[in-house]
């Protein structure tokens, strides 16, 4: 079990209030950033205040709003590679499958340097990650899990929200499919485990389980 805690500074991304995340260890001079949201600047500016370097892109899933950062870090920091979900991987390079097309634009990132599915471990900047397949909001939804960690922490993208959930109605969604993620990947994790999700503040896994009026375990909501 890890002793020492992760920094964790949260980078809000315009006009999708997108939670990007940048994870670092004390003492060390990298780190991760997960979901690089709409203003990749900001990112930027606050690893370059934090005296950092940018060891790994991971991307929980391919919707524009959490790729849309990637180009421009890529091209910084191009020893970083960008990690995603198998199923999601498509969408990094596709403004239609990203969803960006129907917003009037046209989100492209470099295509992923590694694809991970459930049961991966990946390591970086001190991280030891593990991959839990999450579909629901998209098919290739992934978390990663620091379970080293007391509490364990959780990057959730956006399948478990505080009091909410991932959207589920776009193409590949389904509440059903998202309802089983939660109570069969998330809803085990130890109550005190933190979720750090995709839009809104941190929450936790036993908040969620007690009343979340969508997925918590006393919910009646069939989608």
């Amino acid at each position: 079990m890890q002793t020492a805690q992760p920094a964790i500074v949260t980078v809000l991304s315009v006009p999708f209030e997108e939670n990007s995340y940048i994870a670092y260890f004390q003492g060390r001079k990298d780190c991760l950033v997960i979901d690089p949201g709409l203003e990749p600047e900001k990112i930027s500016a606050a690893i370059d205040e934090l005296g950092l370097s940018l060891a790994a892109i991971l991307c929980t899933h391919g919707h524009a709003d959490h790729i849309a950062g990637n180009a421009a870090l890529k091209e910084r920091w191009p020893e970083a590679p960008i990690i995603i979900g198998e199923g999601d991987a498509i969408k990094l390079t596709d403004p239609v499958q990203n969803l960006s097309a129907g917003f009037g634009g046209a989100v492209v990132s470099p295509p992923a340097d590694q694809t991970v599915n459930e049961g991966d471990v990946i390591e970086f900047a001190g991280f030891r990650l593990e991959v839990l397949d999450t579909p629901g909001h998209s098919t290739g939804h992934v978390v990663f899990v620091l379970s080293e960690q007391t509490p364990v922490q959780v990057f959730g993208g956006d399948v478990l929200f505080a009091g909410s959930i991932g959207r589920t109605d776009f193409p590949d969604c389904s509440f059903a499919v998202l309802k089983q993620s939660i109570h069969e990947k998330l809803f085990p994790l130890a109550d005190e485990a933190v979720v750090w999700p995709g839009h809104g503040p941190t929450t936790t896994i036993g908040d969620e389980k007690r009343t979340n009026p969508f997925v918590g375990l006393n919910s009646r909501f069939e989608g």
